[in-house]
């Protein structure tokens, strides 16, 4: 986990690949790219200029959508990204 220091605030930051992160506290789902919907979602995302590809052109393995209503593509998979997410709250609760 890493953090991102603006001002007072920190953000606590979860790596997505390729040295890539995301704000953990911003993440709303992380899903498969396999399903139709899913697919829709990253296509309605893309025309609206909303899509983050942070594949570096490998096969996207997980989609992670956010409380911005951004879409970032990921090249780990959802169980790893899932993981690193749940070892950095274990983190923050363990700081408190």
């Amino acid at each position: 986990m890493s953090q991102k220091q603006n001002g007072s605030r920190a953000y606590p930051m979860v790596s997505v690949g390729f040295k890539n992160v995301v704000a953990r506290n911003r993440i709303v789902a992380v899903v498969s790219p396999n399903s139709r919907p899913v697919r829709m979602m990253m296509n309605d995302a893309r025309q609206r200029g909303k899509l983050i590809d942070a594949t570096l052109g490998k096969k996207t393995k997980a989609v992670i959508v956010m409380d911005s209503d951004h879409i970032v593509l990921s090249a780990n998979t959802v169980d790893t990204i899932a993981q690193r997410i749940q070892e950095s709250n274990e983190i923050a609760e363990s700081e408190e």
